[in-house]
């Protein structure tokens, strides 16, 4: 017999019994077979587009051999394949800039395919100066001997650069070497970073050799460390510390240096560093930082690929119904990562103003659990990279509460 589930009012709300279930039972298999013949027409529809689309011509018939150079930091190995596909050459070369000239004019127009890394940058640049098409593959993603077999050397990594360079250029990743110009800018903030941790190296370990003695040091900036009481230091070590005391002192006055190049460049170079330091928490290292490190804003067609593209967003290892949640992947530049995440800190401490980013960091640290604070320092360290890239583009004027405020009713 059927039975009707009622609410309190009264009314049928659901109906259960075999005949339901009967009738449940012959819904599905129709609702399957409706959804598969969607799919199988939308598929088809694909094949005719891609059918009907204009043919690119493959950019092979212009050379005869393909390279896979697999850079070292004395000596690197290339292997030279023909159309074939078959081994032509494979031999080793200096990592220099005049061998490589010597090397590779003499040999006709070619593809080549080279690892990232140290020497990529200025291989990459010298090649195509002569006239040779280069890919930059990405190292993390292509794997290798360590991962795949037992065998990795750097004969067999030509190799297989080659042979995927011949296959498909797509399978080695490749990857956009910034300009010239700003990497030798990227220079300047990079040595004022190594300053700065030099700096506070010597700082904590002035701190640890004090506390051994049973004396504690006076809680001060980084910038004053040096101007501390000897008075405060043992009698006993005062001599054995002056040297670093002074070591510190001249570190503090290189980043301070540093800092006025940072500003001058800022202001006469890099004019659009304005747009991004209108955001609180931003000031002008990290919008230096930010435009030299993507150097160009339009590589990229959406706002949101900035993140994944400084490792901010996390690692994926999906399979069937395992989600595992994963850490950050941690790609692409860690200094400005770095620096995007002490702004994040910054825009979440008791010093940053009210914002929409301030709001959201605040509403997923408020979920509570282990790792709650750390999770709101990465999602606003992201969402800030992708309003930094957002800025950039638009050179629109920053609203810190545009989500949240009211909307206007459209009459």
């Amino acid at each position: 017999m059927e039975k009707l589930s009622k609410s309190s009012n009264g009314k049928t709300l659901q109906r259960v019994g075999k005949n339901a279930t009967k009738t449940e039972v012959k819904q599905e298999p129709r609702r399957e077979k409706r959804l598969l013949r969607l799919n199988l027409q939308c598929l088809l529809q694909k094949l005719e587009a891609a059918k009907d689309a204009p043919k690119q011509s493959v950019p092979e018939d212009d050379v005869e051999y393909w390279i896979g150079i697999d850079l070292g930091d004395k000596k690197s190995n290339y292997c030279i394949l023909d159309r074939n596909a078959n081994i032509v050459a494979e031999s080793s070369l200096a990592t220099t800039v005049t061998e490589f000239g010597e090397y590779f004019k003499a040999i006709p127009r070619c593809r080549i395919a080279l690892e990232v890394g140290t020497h990529s940058p200025w291989t990459s640049a010298l090649l195509e100066g002569l006239g040779h098409s280069v890919c930059v593959a990405n190292s993390r993603k292509i794997g290798g001997g360590k991962k795949n077999g037992n065998r990795k050397n750097d004969k067999l990594d030509a190799r297989s650069l080659a042979r995927l360079l011949k296959a498909d250029p797509t399978l080695l990743y490749p990857i956009q070497h910034r300009g010239e110009k700003a990497r030798h800018a990227l220079v300047l903030l990079r040595a004022r970073d190594a300053t700065v941790r030099a700096r506070t190296k010597l700082i904590c370990t002035v701190r640890g050799l004090v506390k051994s003695d049973g004396a504690r040091l006076s809680r001060c900036s980084a910038e004053s460390f040096h101007k501390t009481e000897r008075t405060e230091v043992p009698e006993a070590l005062r001599g054995t510390l002056e040297p670093l005391f002074k070591q510190i002192e001249s570190l503090t006055e290189q980043i301070k240096r540093y800092d006025k190049e940072v500003n001058r460049m800022g202001k006469n170079m890099y004019k659009e560093t304005a747009l991004l330091r209108q955001v609180d928490g931003v000031g002008p290292i990290v919008a230096l930082a930010f435009i030299l490190t993507l150097d160009n804003p339009r590589r990229f067609a959406k706002s949101r690929d900035v993140g994944p593209y400084l490792g901010l967003i996390p690692k994926q290892y999906d399979s069937g119904e395992s989600q595992p949640q994963m850490r950050i992947t941690k790609t692409g530049d860690r200094m400005m990562r770095a620096l995007l995440v002490q702004s994040a800190q910054h825009i979440l401490g008791r010093f940053g103003k009210d914002s929409d980013l301030r709001r959201h960091g605040l509403k997923i640290a408020a979920r509570g659990g282990k790792n709650a604070k750390k999770r709101a320092v990465t999602a606003v360290a992201r969402k800030l990279s992708v309003l930094l890239h957002s800025l950039w583009v638009t050179a629109e004027v920053y609203e810190p509460l545009r989500n949240s405020a009211p909307k206007e009713k459209v009459a």
